[in-house]
């Protein structure tokens, strides 16, 4: 009961991570500057691992060196890249409904990478979610960019990539270092591209700073550690699912933003989608250990 207690917490303490991250599209649209997505995300995550850095006060060594760098990228580069290409041209409910294919890549490379067998109701639960944030997100006149959609896919499975490869790859040091690592590798990474590809940003203004404040201490560096916390704790696949709560969150900020009332086609898919992250955690909860049946007491020998 205990070892089931202590899953259960670590599911909830991760979910925290991706139901902040729904806030993104809202924080991008509402107080940054559009027309900077590498910037963005550099900014974003530079100054975040710096900060964690000079916390921890501990560099990558030997081999860890090139992991790094290569969860950096597809952790944060080129997945945060996308992300906000992806929301600059995309409607936030397209933009959620193309990400929403992530678990079921994760379910896909858990079987290539970590040898994790693929659960039906894992990918039963995976196309319930697309299928309740499609309901939940998407109008009628959403516009489909293929330049955006292509994006929103692309970041997907950077993520899916980076979500099995940080399971796969565990250096012995905290999650805080590890996150550390990661984040300033990947600002790193995006420095020369956003340089070269993007103008200067205009003077910030105060929301501006605001926004990146939050979408940097917050959005990552709090976030992040919970999550590649949370990937050590539980399956990379019920991780993965978890991520359906961001367009969630995102879709209740835009109605509480806008003053929008629910239809019923998005009241079904709002539990759509908490059903479908429920089976998926159910799938992927590790069985209990059966308890060895209790001795049978010698027989008393008679007097």
């Amino acid at each position: 009961m205990k070892k089931n207690s202590a899953y259960a917490a670590d599911v909830l303490m991760t979910a925290i991570a991706p139901a902040i991250w729904g806030s993104t599209y809202f924080v991008t649209t509402a107080f940054l500057p559009a027309g900077y997505p590498l910037t963005v995300a550099m900014l974003r995550a530079l100054p975040a691992g710096l900060l964690l850095l000079a916390t921890i006060r501990r560099l990558p060594f030997g081999i860890w060196w090139g992991r790094v760098f290569i969860l950096g990228a597809l952790n944060f580069s080129f997945f945060w890249a996308m992300l906000f290409v992806s929301a600059y041209r995309l409607p936030g409910g397209v933009a959620a409904t193309v990400g929403a294919i992530q678990p079921l890549i994760v379910i896909a490379l858990s079987r290539l990478f970590l040898g994790k067998p693929i659960k039906l109701l894992a990918v039963v639960a995976g196309l319930g979610g697309m299928a309740g944030v499609a309901l939940l997100v998407l109008t009628p006149k959403a516009a489909l960019d293929p330049v955006g959609v292509a994006a929103g896919l692309a970041g997907a499975v950077s993520m899916a990539f980076g979500t099995v490869l940080t399971r796969r790859w565990t250096p012995p040091v905290s999650n805080l270092a590890f996150t550390a690592w990661q984040l300033t590798a990947g600002g790193l990474l995006l420095v020369p591209v956003a340089l070269m590809f993007e103008p200067a940003l205009p003077m910030p203004t105060t929301a501006n700073v605001l926004g990146m404040a939050y979408l940097g201490l917050i959005g990552a560096a709090f976030t992040y550690v919970l999550w590649i916390r949370g990937l050590s704790k539980i399956e990379p696949a019920a991780a993965a699912s978890l991520g359906f709560l961001s367009p969630l969150v995102a879709t209740f900020l835009g109605w509480l933003a806008l003053g929008q009332s629910l239809t019923p086609a998005q009241l079904f898919g709002f539990l759509l989608v908490l059903a479908s992250v429920w089976i998926s955690q159910r799938a992927m909860a590790p069985v209990r250990p059966i308890l060895p049946a209790a001795s049978p007491e010698p027989a008393s020998r008679p007097a």
